[in-house]
């Protein structure tokens, strides 16, 4: 049974409204505040028809008109301090809000960058954007129409009640003749809104997700004419979400005249009844007076109590979705604490097995020696491991066992984000992001130079093209680079790991996606990015990494081959059937 299932069917998850109440801890002032305002205005509503009660016995029946005067004063006077309690804690309660989802999103924002790409492999984006933003927002109405709300309701209800009994209980009597009927109409009602509310949520969750892989992979739905079928599978998505949202609207359309003729029921009875008690003496004219203000006063927040309290469920529903997230701890753990100093670049696997779930390993015992300075390429079929290999180097996975050692030290030993500082990355798909090409470069690192940029662009030869921009180093390159081609998104990369001056380089089919008048310059640019650095460079066409100090061939996980090109073809294994099958296909 799932979470959600699991809380479905409670009433109220006390340890996770615990959990969420101490999300105001850092706000406590504002949260007592709150809440000593709900109390005091729960006291200053009733009042007000006891001041009338008082003002009609008091003075008008008995021609008071001085006494009329001050109690008016006195009523005025009640008015503009309800007012403006009401005010404070209005604006307190939505702050109280605001300012615990700001540091809630920041918190989960904060957790997924450090979550590892396990994680992102199981998990969809638009799902992931759901509990930062949709259910955190929810969150916020725990503060602002939930729980506070409730409180203030009931101790209103608490104190009317209070003041109907004290006024007159026959009277009181009379009023709540119906309220057995309208708790169970209540009680439908909150049932109902529960379960349309939580399918609700769910429907955004996939609409979101849909929306998000849909628009980024928009070009191959376009590319295979797809349109019509995607559009169909959003059309069910749509359907499912806006009857959800139906069946929450009909629930509200049904209750709430169900609550005004059980209201007016009780108003019209209380009216009848105590007529006659006045008639009688029993009552007075003012508290029959009263009694039709208590009454309102009564059943409003008793009609709002099943929508705040759905609303309450709602954002503990959202809470625990985002607190599911947060206690998430798939992540690379950063226990090292060795930083400060470049690393020569001794890069040591033994014995290194790995696997994405765990279970079945993609890299079987691997182990090899890269010295300082040298390059080293790795080949292989599809699937064979050799980006596995520069995922767990960088320690975006974590290793099942064995040992990965740079400089002789173990890679655990390192902070973390020291160790990655370390290690230049250019993979085939480049992701840029909104933003200038020199934003894209620096990655927002004010340490960085334009001179620095400038000249690392005439290495990489992309400085004459970027010149010919509008904007030039300042041109916007939209979205995931949009406005570039594959070849100038590339060249970019290359900026953005030259400016960083990594010690170990890794180039990741850096050159596949590239016209061949581009990868003359990559090609140059590459010979200049490797001197003096440890490079590993995964390639597809072995035309590209022939003059490396040694290739490594895997296959299935495990290495089959390791040396230089020439030495590889003498062997008359996988390597020289990888290098004919290839070059046959040229001819």
């Amino acid at each position: 049974m799932s979470y959600l299932s699991r809380f479905a069917n409670r009433v109220v998850d006390l340890d996770l409204l615990k959990k969420v109440i101490a999300l105001a801890g850092p706000f406590r002032t504002a949260f007592i505040g709150t809440t000593l305002l709900a109390i005091l205005l729960a006291i200053l509503q009733p009042l007000t028809p006891f001041l009338i009660q008082r003002t009609v016995d008091d003075t008008i029946v008995k021609g008071d008109g001085v006494g009329l005067q001050n109690m008016v004063l006195l009523l005025f006077a009640v008015l503009i301090i309800n007012s403006i309690c009401r005010y404070f804690f209005i604006f307190l309660s939505n702050w109280l809000g605001q300012s615990i989802i700001r540091d809630l999103r920041i918190k989960v924002f904060q957790h997924v960058n450090g979550l590892r790409l396990r994680f992102f492999d199981k998990t969809p984006i638009g799902t992931a954007t759901t509990r930062t933003i949709n259910d955190v927002e929810a969150i916020s109405d725990v503060f602002a129409a939930g729980i506070i709300n409730i409180i203030a309701d009931l101790l209103t209800i608490v104190v009317v009640l209070t003041f109907m009994f004290t006024t007159n209980w026959r009277l009181t009597l009379v009023s709540l003749s119906t309220f057995p009927f309208f708790v169970y109409a209540t009680y439908i009602f909150k049932e109902g809104i529960k379960k349309t509310y939580q399918e609700v949520r769910n429907e955004v969750a996939k609409m979101n997700a849909f929306l998000q892989e849909h628009i980024s992979g928009m070009s191959i739905i376009q590319i295979f004419s797809a349109e019509k079928r995607e559009l169909n599978k959003f059309k069910e998505i749509n359907t499912r979400h806006r009857k959800a949202n139906i069946q929450s609207i009909w629930y509200y359309s049904i209750f709430f005249p169900a609550i005004e003729i059980i209201t007016a029921t009780a108003l019209g009875l209380m009216v009848w009844f105590g007529a006659n008690l006045v008639i009688t003496d029993l009552a007075t004219l003012g508290s029959l007076i009263a009694f039709i203000l208590y009454l309102n006063m009564l059943f409003r927040p008793l009609r709002m109590l099943a929508d705040k309290f759905n609303t309450l469920q709602m954002g503990l529903v959202a809470a625990e979705r985002v607190f599911v997230l947060l206690d998430d701890h798939s992540i690379i753990k950063n226990k090292g604490s060795i930083k400060g100093q470049n690393l020569k670049g001794n890069i040591s696997f033994q014995n290194v097995w790995f696997a994405y779930n765990e279970v079945d390993m993609v890299l079987k015992g691997i182990s090899f020696d890269l010295a300082a300075g040298k390059t080293m390429a790795i080949v292989g079929a599809t699937g064979a491991g050799k980006s596995s290999v520069i995922n767990i180097l960088n320690r975006f996975y974590d290793i099942q066992d064995g040992q990965i050692l740079v400089d002789g030290v173990d890679i655990r030993e390192y902070e973390l984000s020291f160790l990655r500082s370390q290690i230049g990355l250019v993979l085939q798909d480049v992701f840029l992001f909104s933003g200038s090409i020199m934003d894209n470069i620096t990655l927002y690192d004010d340490s960085i130079d334009k001179d620095k940029i400038i000249e690392a662009s005439k290495i990489v030869g992309a400085h004459d093209f970027i010149m010919k921009l509008p904007g030039q180093y300042d041109y916007n390159v939209m979205e995931r680079g949009a406005t570039l081609s594959l070849g100038q998104r590339q060249l970019i990369s290359f900026i953005r790991t030259l400016v960083y001056d990594p010690q170990i380089l890794i180039l990741d089919e850096a050159t596949s996606s590239i016209d061949t008048e581009t990868e003359d310059l990559v090609q140059n640019a590459i010979e200049q990015l490797v001197k003096g650095r440890t490079s590993i460079v995964i390639a597809h066409r072995l035309s590209t990494i022939q003059h490396a100090d040694t290739i490594m061939v895997l296959n299935k996980g495990e290495i089959m081959e390791m040396g230089k090109h020439g030495e590889l073809l003498e062997l008359n294994g996988y390597y020289r059937n990888l290098h004919d099958m290839q070059f046959s296909e040229v001819s």
